[in-house]
């Protein structure tokens, strides 16, 4: 087909290009599961011990429904959050090698050569589709090397490569509705968003027996927990997710033909007839206002989430000292269900590390796409667009943490009626993650300014960071393995004790690392293509 001439060309252009980030998520979210095999079967040794683990509202809501007592089901449960970063990656590939290609201007380029309309939209995808079936197959291999069976081994790398697949189709869609990189990411990543609340929220009430069970099957994440590997290895659920993705990709493929290359489907909002933006930070306001109050309603909600279900923690973990010792690792320690808000806190400033990097890097996008020569060619000067831009890298993850914070405070406050006593523990356990998220942004402003060609692998940071709290959650990672994450380096609260020489040394290094990216701002050419 003519539309897809090209095709073998772009896909290696990909590969070249994602030489290193492609390896940067398939290894480590396919090394994760093999890595908890063997801690997690000396720490649960029995069916009993796992069930009592598992059967507590607090886990459903975070890892779902426990299949199984087998090894292979609870370790599959216990990995229950990676294929969300399965899902993530695979649908910013995509639309990495889409939208943001027609947005800085290198599509169109491409087409003026021999390139056919769909060629880089099935480049993309099928690089994506290829990425996840070498992770389920390394997954699937791993596995199997621990003792556990082949044909559960095959389904969990199934579940992985399905969860992939369907969420990469979701970037494509979310490509084609709007001509912002970010608006799309921002669509995409509420999708994925929504998924795990649903799967979340049904799963937690049929485990008590509650009349909604029915919202996991509204979730993709929940169709594929279903396939139970090494329970019943169920096929059909694989079959229900592979559809989707067909529908999906067809509807992508569908409004690409609708739209015009570099616009979006969805038409752009009209300003007034008449007015001005008074100075850079009010075009910034207009510009990132949006993915604020987005990213502030999802904490929001995830703090509904985490502080309702932490009062039921307590009950699993009084009486199991394996579990006590679990938390521990995750986070906290001076109580139990202290112990599981500060790992549930730590999970919080994950995220908002994401959208702080987001954020921030709104600036290259913003120069690629030749916005910002008009803003500078005025009396504003670069630091000056600069800070108006760092203001929501720096201050919005703020505010989506201060949402978080006073929202699980209220939920966990209700329940166990201190209200007044929870609302400041918890608003200040998550404003205390700040420094790490800082010192992340700090990274991509480094980037923007001294390599702006390679702010892309700003993302790297958030994503090591998380890894490595996934990996080391159980197992025996090296210390200094651990300590390369700036989350490492965090008080531990609530509970613990806050010092403040390690938060002093955190925001230093924010703020020698964001003076070195602002001081190559300075220096470097502008625009850089």
């Amino acid at each position: 087909m003519k539309t897809l001439t090209g095709t073998g060309g772009l896909i290696r252009l990909i590969l070249r290009r994602d030489r290193f980030v492609l390896p940067l998520w398939i290894l480590p979210l396919a090394l994760i599961p093999v890595s908890y095999v063997k801690s997690f079967g000396e720490l649960f040794p029995t069916g009993e011990s796992r069930l009592r683990y598992a059967g507590n509202a607090g886990f459903v809501t975070l890892y779902g429904e426990l299949s199984g007592t087998s090894l292979g089901e609870f370790i599959t449960w216990r990995v229950g959050f990676v294929p969300v970063m399965v899902a993530l990656a695979s649908l910013l590939t995509v639309i990495r090698h889409t939208r943001v290609e027609e947005e800085t201007g290198r599509r169109e380029l491409l087409g003026s050569s021999v390139v056919g309309r769909h060629a880089g939209l099935a480049a993309a995808l099928l690089t994506t589709f290829a990425a996840n079936v070498l992770l389920a197959a390394l997954l699937a291999l791993g596995m199997y090397s621990q003792d556990l069976p082949m044909a559960g081994s095959v389904a969990i790398g199934l579940e992985f490569a399905c969860t992939g697949w369907l969420f990469a189709a979701v970037g494509a869609v979310t490509a084609q509705l709007t001509a912002s990189a970010g608006t799309a990411r921002g669509i995409a990543i509420s999708v994925l968003g929504a998924s795990y609340v649903l799967r979340a929220a049904g799963d937690t009430s049929a485990h008590s027996d509650g009349p909604l069970g029915w919202l996991s099957w509204l979730s993709p994440l929940g169709w594929a927990q279903r396939i139970q590997p090494y329970g019943d290895n169920r096929w059909w659920p694989a079959v229900l997710v592979l559809a989707a993705t067909v529908v999906l990709v067809a509807v992508a493929i569908y409004l690409s033909v609708r739209r015009d290359l570099g616009a979006g489907l969805l038409p752009d909002r009209l300003g007034p007839a008449d007015g001005e933006v008074g100075s850079p930070l009010g075009l910034a306001w207009r510009l990132h206002r949006g993915l604020l109050v987005s990213w502030v309603t999802g904490f929001a909600l995830l703090g509904l989430l985490f502080g309702g279900v932490a009062e039921g923690v307590g009950d699993l973990m009084k009486d199991d000292k394996d579990v006590q010792e679990m938390f521990a690792r995750l986070g906290g320690s001076a109580g139990l269900i202290d112990s599981f808000l500060a790992g549930v806190m730590t999970i919080i400033g994950l995220i908002a590390s994401a959208y702080a990097v987001q954020a921030t890097l709104r600036l290259r996008a913003e120069e690629t796409s030749g916005r910002a020569e008009p803003v500078l060619a005025t009396a504003s000067g670069r630091l000056r667009w600069a800070a108006s831009h760092l203001v929501f890298g720096l201050l919005g993850p703020a505010a989506a943490l201060l949402a978080a914070g006073l929202t699980e405070g209220l939920a966990y406050g209700l329940a166990v009626g201190e209200v007044g006593k929870q609302v400041p523990r918890l608003i200040g356990a998550a404003l205390i993650q700040l420094p790490a998220v800082w010192i992340l942004a700090a990274i991509a402003i480094v980037l923007f300014g001294l390599f702006p060609r390679l702010t892309p692998a700003a993302w790297a940071a958030p994503a090591i960071c998380i890894l490595i709290g996934l990996s080391s959650a159980g197992t025996n990672v090296a210390e200094w393995v651990r300590d390369i994450s700036p989350f490492n380096h965090l008080p531990r609260l609530p509970g613990g004790t806050a010092s403040a020489g390690s938060l002093v040394a955190l925001i230093a290094i924010a703020v020698v690392l964001g003076l070195i990216g602002l001081i190559g701002l300075r220096r470097r050419d502008l625009p850089v293509g």
